[in-house]
């Protein structure tokens, strides 16, 4: 009876997630190969895009779609042939930008996989972490490509080309800039010092709120509306409309502490 109490007491002083970081531990190859890790980042970020592409497939035939959509009737559907065309420009430079990007920083890291899972608490407090330290990275990276003319014409102006944003051009921008913002989120998870199950839970927030940023759609559940600190899609396409100003990514206080805020919202 004692042993089995000791072991049910065991059982339950484990962390939460300690089930999904044994389950991935058996799959070191995950955090092993290069090749690997770029195409689950990949597939991540197209399944994140997925049901904004329905929304604009549907668009046409359902008008009450248009209510969510920023920019309402006014906007032209995206339509799958310029999803496609995206889709092929990122394929393209997540293999010969982000895959030998990867295969560097692994192979001056070498990976450290505990046995034991981190808190729930823990996982939180090192994700806002990471979060935070990329948003203000973020925001003086962004803030010098639209200042220094020759930093926005060789490395942001890309980005640029989508005036009315849709959710797979998050990642719709230039070898050198996709490169340096995987560098921006691997270098703030390496500065948080964070588990490597907290850190794989960053990327995947960090690339779920990108597509949010650029999907085109004010929905009820978007950042914005579940915490008011969030800037939302809104937010993120009056930036892309002005060429200036909410240089921030996923946060706001970057933009009022330094003035660069836009007042007028996205049209």
């Amino acid at each position: 009876m004692m042993n089995v109490t000791c072991l049910l007491a065991d059982r339950y002083s484990e962390p939460l997630l300690q089930s999904l970081w044994d389950h991935l531990r058996k799959r070191q190859v995950l955090f092993q190969s290069p090749l690997l890790a770029t195409c689950v980042a990949f597939c991540v970020h197209f399944l994140f895009c997925v049901p904004y592409l329905v929304l604009d497939l549907l668009g046409g035939r359902f008008q009450w779609i248009y209510n969510y959509r920023i920019g309402g009737r006014a906007y032209k559907s995206c339509h799958l042939r310029r999803w496609l065309d995206c889709l092929m420009r990122i394929s393209f430079k997540y293999l010969i930008g982000i895959l030998p990007s990867i295969a560097l920083f692994q192979s001056l890291r070498e990976p450290s996989l505990p046995e034991k899972a981190p808190s729930c608490f823990v996982a939180l407090t090192d994700i806002t972490l990471c979060l935070l330290l990329f948003d203000t990275f973020f925001y003086m990276w962004h803030f010098c490509m639209h200042r220094v003319p020759w930093l926005f014409q060789q490395v942001h102006c890309t980005h640029h080309q989508n005036y009315e944003t849709f959710a797979l051009a998050a990642q719709d921008a230039s070898i050198a800039e996709l490169v340096s913002l995987q560098i921006l989120a691997l270098g703030s998870a390496a500065l948080v010092q964070c588990h490597p199950l907290s850190e794989a839970l960053f990327h995947l927030l960090n690339t779920y709120l990108a597509v949010e940023d650029h999907c085109g759609y004010d929905l009820p559940w978007g950042p914005m509306h579940l915490l008011p600190c969030f800037s939302g899609a809104q937010y993120h396409q009056a930036h892309h409309q002005r060429y200036k100003g909410n240089y921030a990514p996923y946060f706001r206080h970057w933009d009022w502490i330094f003035g660069t805020e836009l007042k007028q919202t996205a049209t």
